[in-house]
């Protein structure tokens, strides 16, 4: 996918969904280069519109002893080193009104992670921007809700704005994807299904957040199903080894059957 067609969304195809993946955090070059280049691979043989993800740094952990990042500078760079050697777009998290300049630097798409898409100031910054934004529904927050955070994007004159699910919380430790949110968030932007963290489940004793990777393609089927515009899903060699996130992570080796699957799906629902 050329990166002139991402700037105004034009990659959407209503026979198919694109795909957001990549690791949770960038933790080294190499590690990140063969993610992405695996993931292509994967892409361009489905016919897949593509963008690489992955954080430049990890500021809401739970525990202080969690791992934050290798440094903001060397991280964005490999996430440009991707863009550029590749020609695929690149999106990364922001988390504080500072941020969003510097990623800007490196980055086609600024996402704004759920827990802080109720926070005016910050919002406004990514909007200023000129990039994409991408905006993850609060785990709090009814899909309704997520006009008004939308609103803030384009009424500070960024039109390009997209929005994603990523499960509402259940309880103290556990979330649900309501799946009637789909069809009310397309009805305000291009609207995409974060899988993986639909997965997570948060505030474990131990400080380190727990997942039902087993359960990926069960949700991943039902957003194709509902039309969902687009999937999130992050993924690596060795989700085990994986310095955040890793318990709720797709392993890159079932990323291609599972995606050929889900194009299967798509294709059927389309006939009718």
């Amino acid at each position: 996918m050329n990166l002139s067609v991402i700037k105004n969304l034009k990659f959407l195809d209503k026979n198919n969904f694109f795909l957001v993946a990549g690791p949770c955090a960038i933790e080294s070059e190499e590690m990140a280069f063969e993610i992405a280049k695996k993931t292509i691979e994967i892409t361009n043989k489905l016919e897949i519109p593509y963008i690489f993800k992955g954080s430049f740094k990890k500021a809401n952990r739970s525990r202080l002893d969690s791992f934050t990042g290798i440094g903001d500078e060397k991280a964005l760079e490999i996430l440009k080193k991707i863009k550029n050697n590749f020609n695929v777009p690149v999106l990364t998290d922001i988390h504080n009104e500072g941020d969003a300049k510097k990623a800007a630097k490196y980055v086609d798409i600024i996402q704004i992670p759920a827990f802080l898409v109720r926070q005016t100031d910050l919002l406004v910054a990514a909007a200023k921007t000129n990039k994409i934004i991408n905006l993850k529904k609060g785990q709090f927050m009814n899909p309704e809700s997520m006009q008004f955070a939308i609103d803030k994007i384009t009424s500070s004159g960024n039109k390009n704005v997209m929005v994603t699910e990523r499960g509402t919380m259940l309880g103290y430790q556990d979330l649900v994807v309501d799946f009637r949110g789909i069809p009310i968030m397309k009805s305000f932007a291009t609207t995409v299904l974060d899988v993986t963290h639909s997965l997570q489940k948060p505030n474990q004793n131990s400080g380190i957040t727990g997942g039902l990777p087993s359960m990926i393609e069960t949700i991943a089927r039902a957003g194709v199903v509902n039309e969902v515009d687009g999937l999130f899903i992050e993924t690596h060699f060795d989700p085990k080894s994986a310095m955040s996130d890793g318990k709720n992570m797709l392993d890159i080796k079932n990323l291609e059957s599972m995606l050929s699957r889900l194009i299967s799906i798509r294709k059927a629902i389309n006939l009718f």
